[in-house]
C-alpha cells in the first residue's frame, strides 16, 4: 500500500504532467475552461473567410467620408456599395484602388455580409465579457458581449501565436478612448483578429486598432487614429480624419 505522501506526490505529478500539455497554460487558455486541465486545442478557431472583402481597407454601404484638412493616408483599396459617395480627398498610397457602386465594391460588401455573419455566428467556447477590456491580456479565442464593449483607460494586449484567432461579438456599440492601443503580443497577427459590433464603432483621436473590424451600420475614426486591419461598415458610412490605415500583414 503506498502511503499517504506517496499517492499527494504522485498526483502532484500527474496535476503537473497535464497542465504542462496545455498551451499557453490553464491560466491563459483564453476560451477554454480557466482550470488545470485546460486543453487549449480543442477551443482553438478557424480563421473567419473574407473572399472578396479581403482587398478592402476601407469599405461601406452608404458613404465615405475622409474629412477636410490632412488626408488620411489609405494603403488598400477603399470601396463603398450599393452607395456611391466618397467625399474629402483620400492619399491613396503605392496604387491603391477607389472602388464606387462596381463589381468589385459590389462583391466586396456581399463577402463582408458573409464574414460579419459568420464572425456573429461562432459558438465554439465563448468567454463572456462585458463593459471595458482596457487592462486586459486576452488569449486565442471567442469572447461574446451581449451589451457594447470599450478600451478606455488602459491597453488591451492579446497574446498569441503566429496562427492563433481571436473573434470578438458584441452585440452593440464599440469604443476606443483617446490614446489607447491594442497591441499584440507573442507572435500574433492583426490579419487573425476579427471584432464582429452588432451597431456602429468609433475610434476616438490617437488610438491604434489592430484587426478586421465588421460594424453592421458605422465606423467612425478621429484624428490620429491608426489602424491597421480594415474598417467595413455593412450599410451606412466610414468616416475619417487624418487617419492612417493599412491592410493586415
Amino acid at each position: 500500500m503506498m502511503r499517504p505522501t506517496t499517492v499527494a506526490a504522485a498526483l502532484a505529478l500527474l496535476l503537473l504532467a497535464s497542465t504542462a500539455s496545455a498551451w499557453p497554460g490553464a491560466q491563459e487558455c483564453g476560451a477554454c475552461p480557466l482550470n488545470n486541465g485546460c486543453n487549449c486545442s480543442a477551443c482553438a478557431l478557424d480563421t473567419v473567410f473574407l473572399g472578396d472583402v479581403a482587398a478592402f481597407v476601407i469599405l461601406a454601404g452608404h458613404e465615405v467620408t475622409t474629412g477636410t484638412g490632412v488626408s488620411s493616408q489609405i494603403l488598400g483599396a477603399l470601396g463603398v456599395y450599393p452607395g456611391s459617395s466618397v467625399t474629402g480627398y483620400p492619399d491613396m498610397l503605392n496604387g491603391s484602388a477607389i472602388q464606387v457602386a462596381n463589381g468589385a465594391s459590389g462583391a466586396g460588401i456581399a463577402a463582408l455580409t458573409v464574414a460579419y455573419n459568420d464572425a456573429a455566428g461562432r459558438t465554439l467556447c465563448p468567454v463572456a465579457v462585458a463593459g471595458n477590456l482596457g487592462g486586459l491580456t486576452l488569449y486565442p479565442g471567442l469572447y461574446k458581449s451581449t451589451d457594447g464593449l470599450e478600451i478606455t483607460g488602459s491597453d488591451l494586449t492579446l497574446h498569441g501565436g503566429a496562427d492563433d484567432v481571436f473573434i470578438f461579438q458584441m452585440a452593440k456599440t464599440f469604443l476606443i478612448t483617446t490614446g489607447m492601443k491594442v497591441t499584440l503580443a507573442g507572435g500574433a497577427q492583426a490579419k487573425n483578429v476579427f471584432w464582429q459590433v452588432g451597431s456602429s464603432a468609433t475610434l476616438m483621436g490617437s488610438t491604434v486598432f489592430k484587426g478586421t473590424m465588421m460594424a453592421d451600420q458605422s465606423i467612425t475614426s478621429d484624428k490620429g487614429a491608426v489602424v491597421n486591419g480594415r474598417v467595413l461598415a455593412r450599410i451606412a458610412s466610414v468616416t475619417m480624419m487624418e487617419a492612417v490605415f493599412s491592410l493586415p500583414a
